[in-house]
């Protein structure tokens, strides 16, 4: 990662991009990508797309979502106390104690998810955090007090965590699910300007939105572009780390490589040339199964425009959904090179009849 692509990355992750209020982090990673990319465009909800030879007959995609859990004020208390809501999948568990960003018409307000001390709760009959009980303190004595600040029902705040590096050979933050994807993918657009890589199919570069409610940016974006093929990147849980049952998971490590998914969405003469491709360019991979959904956009995908030929590569990620969420920096480097050897193997190769 040369230091372009390392301060994109900062400053794309240390940027806000709550479920629904994606648009300034979409704006950094237009402008990030712009110059590798023919043209560009965004949907209603923000979606947006870089596209390399529109013009072509045949459409590929590389997807990511941009979208992070958080949370909405979902009511204020006369003496200025904020309880919420999950916009997303965010976890009540690791909220006390938080610093939070709420994003409101007058700017950024500071809040803390408060918590009484440890010597007044009992052991055996302590309260454990719930949607029911955690709340928000912003400095406020009264709710006249927090509207004044611009603070009401329905803004939206996100966990206040910056991306760091651990060991030299990690990175941690918020939103890594699935924002790295969105770098990865713009990676990749980048390795084929700066590579004079020529496609003769277009090429759509997606970064969609509202994943975490339902995979609705994908579903949305699926039937403006229309694809033949779609691959998609997200985050899977790597299971080394201690709680995890690998009989129910799989086994998935950080540093081992991309995960390439078997499922039902995913199309199996896509996956073998990926393994292929893989496994050509000696490139670490491992495996895993999904029961009926993979859980991702590529579900989206491969059920929109009567089926389009879709596949998953994921990153393993530790403590998903937490503050500090963790990536291997090698894995991300092998997924940019998976896509991008897959990209150029589909060019050399190209005949779209094998999808069928």
């Amino acid at each position: 990662m040369d230091k372009q692509s390392r301060a994109f990355l900062d400053k794309y992750l240390n940027n806000s991009s709550p479920t629904g209020f994606e648009k300034s982090g979409q704006q950094i990673w237009l402008d990030y990508i712009k110059p590798y990319v023919d043209t560009h465009f965004t949907d209603t909800y923000g979606t947006a797309v870089g596209v390399i030879n529109p013009d072509a007959k045949y459409k590929v995609v590389i997807e990511a979502h941009a979208d992070e859990i958080s949370w909405f004020v979902n009511y204020i208390t006369e003496e200025g106390y904020i309880y919420v809501r999950r916009n997303g999948g965010s976890d009540h568990q690791i909220a006390p104690s938080k610093r939070v960003n709420i994003y409101t018409k007058k700017g950024i307000v500071k809040g803390v998810f408060g918590w009484p001390a440890i010597h007044v709760r009992r052991d055996k009959t302590e309260e454990q955090p719930s949607l029911k009980n955690i709340f928000v303190d912003i400095g406020c004595s009264s709710k006249e007090e927090v509207e004044k600040l611009g603070v009401h029902v329905g803004c939206v705040m996100t966990f206040d965590d910056e991306l760091i590096d651990l060991n030299k050979n990690f990175l941690v933050g918020r939103a890594l699910d699935n924002r790295i994807g969105g770098y990865m993918i713009a990676e990749v657009a980048r390795l084929l300007k700066e590579k004079k890589n020529k496609l003769d199919f277009g090429l759509y570069v997606v970064n969609a939105v509202q994943e975490e409610v339902g995979l609705r940016g994908a579903q949305m974006i699926a039937e403006t572009i229309c694809p033949n093929l779609a691959l998609v990147t997200d985050v899977c849980h790597e299971t080394t780390s201690p709680m995890y049952n690998k009989i129910e998971s799989g086994y998935q490590k950080a540093g081992n490589g991309p995960v390439l998914t078997y499922g039902p969405a995913v199309h199996n003469n896509v996956l073998d040339m990926i393994i292929d491709v893989a496994e050509k360019n000696k490139i670490p991979f491992q495996r895993a199964a999904a029961s009926r959904a993979t859980g991702t956009d590529t579900d989206a995908f491969a059920y929109s425009n009567k089926g389009v030929a879709s596949a998953l590569i994921s990153l393993p990620l530790k403590y998903m959904h937490t503050t500090v969420e963790t990536v291997h920096k090698s894995d991300v480097d092998n997924v940019i090179k998976l896509i991008h050897s897959f990209l150029l193997a589909l060019q050399n190769g190209h005949d779209f009849s094998y999808l069928k």
